[in-house]
């Protein structure tokens, strides 16, 4: 195995610190685009502009990326045990069986999505001065579904073996396009919403090729070879299994999240578009704990393949540490810039009071979150899904509708719609803390038991 891609061996956060950051930097590009999607429009056109951006539309097609990307983490656990296993062919089968359901996927997605679209919308509550604009985005969003199907697996593949690099890569490239046709688009060609959302579809597109077209030529047993694209019915079994709770966890998270939208709506526009510019500021930290996140769960997976629980241990240990520390240095950044970073996303003033009023009911509460991320990804990658689901559907999910339709009702303001999140993430944490320390997650690796 490639020293340089085997994380069962050497130094622990050597080897974590220099996978994370490549997948850091790839987030931080993907966060970047979106961002200024949000601020080429929210400048260029207006606040209603940027609602009907990053409002209900972001968390209906966040509700569709997070059940897709669920199925890519049972891939990519799996890619990783076999990786630590030195199971070649395996490895290869199950290269080639999600890229081609990702396929089938993302097209049954877009024609549903662009026939779907106004209805979800109005389902959710979105106010009707943005209901045709949000639609648009929406629609042309869909487009570009297979790409980003295969842009995220594909990155997921390459970092499950141990490369994150050449993902950092492309998205950069991607990132620079987007960009570029956002202000060609909006800026220059005034297309509005409408130009923000083809600027999207065509960068997924872009990044989607250049990922298939590298695992074309790789030359290790993740490569894809076109005749050999299939779905193999074992493979795409084990997949499942493993994907398929992370896929129900991540759309009941966003599910949860389309019912605080709906909460979110009903106080207005302004309300909306200080929503949406905190949701693009704090991304800096949740961008950087999906990282965490990622690194560690091929980590865990290549050491479980290879049956080195105590080197498992001792780096999920170290990674906690680490990510406290950033998540604490996150907090500090994003409560001291706050009203200055909102000034980029808006000047109307109720907008930017709202939004730095919302800061303070996450930030300070971010260091709970890193406890969830690293406990489910352990959890994850020794083939773990199941629980990590059924704890945070109660802890997080379940929790957060009830207080919705409880406790908002009586305190109806944004900010008891907005607390309701470190609430629930303090739950979730001490009971994924409790699992993890019990040790019994370590049994449930399917194919691939560990070792002594």
């Amino acid at each position: 195995m490639d020293d340089r891609t085997d994380l069962t061996q050497g130094s622990i956060m050597g080897k974590l610190l220099r996978f994370f950051f490549p997948i850091l930097f790839g987030m931080l590009f993907q966060q970047l685009y979106n961002t200024v999607d949000a601020i080429v429009v929210g400048r260029c056109v207006g606040p209603e502009a940027l609602a009907a951006v990053g409002g209900s539309p972001a968390v209906l097609t966040n509700l569709v990326i997070g059940f897709f990307s669920g199925l890519g983490a049972g891939a990519t656990v799996i890619i990783s045990q076999y990786r630590g296993a030195r199971e070649d062919e395996q490895l290869s089968r199950a290269v080639h069986t999600i890229v081609c359901f990702c396929i089938l996927c993302g097209l049954a997605l877009t024609a549903l999505g662009w026939f779907s679209a106004e209805w979800s919308l109005r389902l959710v509550k979105t106010p009707e001065d943005i209901l045709a604009s949000s639609a648009e985005y929406l629609r042309l969003f869909y487009l570009g579904s297979t790409g980003l199907l295969l842009f995220n697996i594909g990155s997921g593949i390459l970092r499950s073996v141990g490369d994150s690099r050449w993902p950092l890569l492309f998205l950069g490239v991607c990132c620079m396009l987007n960009i570029g046709l956002d202000l060609l688009f909006v800026a220059v060609f005034a297309w509005g919403v409408a130009g923000v959302a083809w600027a999207t579809v065509l960068s997924l597109t872009v990044s989607a090729l250049l990922v298939l077209l590298h695992l074309s030529r790789a030359k290790g047993p993740w490569r894809l070879r076109w005749r050999q694209l299939r779905i193999y019915p074992g493979s795409l079994r084990r997949i499942l299994m493993l994907g398929v709770p992370s896929a129900v966890q991540g759309s009941m998270y966003n599910l949860s999240n389309i019912i605080i939208q709906a909460a979110v709506n009903r106080f207005g526009t302004a309300v909306v578009a200080a929503w949406t510019a905190t949701g693009k500021f704090d991304g800096i930290f949740w961008v950087t704990t999906n990282a965490i996140g990622a690194a560690l769960c091929t980590f865990v997976g290549q050491c479980y393949g290879a049956g080195k629980l105590d080197r498992l241990r001792e780096g999920v240990r170290k990674w906690l540490l680490f990510g406290l520390l950033v998540s604490f240095s996150i907090s500090a950044f994003i409560l001291g810039f706050g009203r200055w970073a909102m000034r980029l996303f808006a000047d109307d003033a109720e907008v930017l009071d709202y939004a730095v009023e919302m800061l303070w009911y996450f930030a300070p509460y971010y260091f709970v979150w890193i406890f969830i991320e690293i406990f489910s990804n352990a959890l994850r990658g020794a083939g773990d899904s199941l629980t990590p689901m059924v704890i945070s559907l109660l802890g997080v999910c379940l929790l957060r509708v009830l207080w919705v339709l409880l406790v908002v009702p009586r305190w109806n303001t944004i900010r008891t719609v907005s607390i309701s999140y470190p609430v629930t993430w303090a739950v979730t944490a001490l009971v994924l803390a409790v699992y993890y320390k019990r040790g019994r997650w370590l049994q449930h690796g399917g194919d691939l038991p560990a070792k002594t």
